[in-house]
C-alpha cells in the first residue's frame, strides 16, 4: 500500500486531553517517525508536531480523532 509522509500540527489549549491525545498517538505508533513538543508560554498552549509515514485513510483518520478532542 502506497504510504505518504506528512505533518500533523497540533496546537494543545487545554491539557486535561493530553491523556487521550498521547493515548491516540500510541494506537498509531507504528507510523510516527517522530514527534516534537513546544511549550509556548506567553500564549498558554503546548505545541506538538508529529511526522507520519501511513497511508492517506490513516493519516485522515489520526487527524480526525485529535481533531475531536476538547481543548485540542
Amino acid at each position: 500500500m502506497e504510504t505518504r509522509v506528512a505533518l500533523i500540527g497540533i496546537i494543545v489549549e487545554n491539557t486535561d486531553s493530553v491523556q487521550e491525545l498521547n493515548s491516540i498517538l500510541h494506537v498509531y505508533n507504528q507510523y510516527i517517525i517522530g514527534r516534537m513538543g513546544l511549550p509556548y508560554h506567553k500564549k498558554n498552549v503546548n505545541i506538538i508536531s508529529v511526522v507520519v509515514d501511513a497511508p492517506q485513510d490513516v493519516i485522515s483518520n489520526i487527524s480526525g480523532k485529535i481533531g475531536r478532542l476538547k481543548g485540542i
